[in-house]
């Protein structure tokens, strides 16, 4: 499993708005100029999590980008399977894989559901707040 960057800089946009938003918004632009993400990369994130009520957007002038909960109601687990789509270690475990013929045989089967298991339970422990702290 590798977390893409676009589940780093999902992060990175998360800490940004708990860190500088107080509940204001805070645009796009601004953004990507202190996180040095590209304003196009951050325009592919940010819809994803506005969609899934992670943020809230609003568009125009005084527009922007804040969060819709307090940083410690945030689990780390729920926003890096929005934006990879999940955490598994092997296709096999993936939702709506079809099963493996060897799956009644396989001896590492096992192994990677308990490492599934330890990923997604450390990362839905780790919440936005922990992020905050230097």
């Amino acid at each position: 499993m590798i977390i893409s960057t676009r589940g780093r800089y999902a992060l990175r946009v998360m800490i940004d708005l708990a860190e500088n938003g107080n509940g204001q918004y805070i645009a796009m632009k601004k953004i990507a100029d202190r996180q040095g993400v590209s304003l196009k990369y951050l325009e592919r994130i940010l819809p994803v999590l506005t969609q899934n009520g992670i943020v809230e957007g609003i568009h125009g002038k005084g527009g922007g980008y804040r969060l819709t909960k307090k940083p410690e109601e945030y689990r780390v687990g729920d926003i890096l399977r929005l934006t990879e789509g999940n955490l598994v270690p092997v296709s096999c475990l993936e939702d709506g894989a079809p099963i493996c013929e060897r799956a009644n045989e396989c001896r590492t089967l096992p192994m990677w559901k308990e490492l599934n298991k330890l990923v997604n339970d450390y990362f839905d422990n780790v919440r936005l707040s922990d992020l905050l702290k230097k």
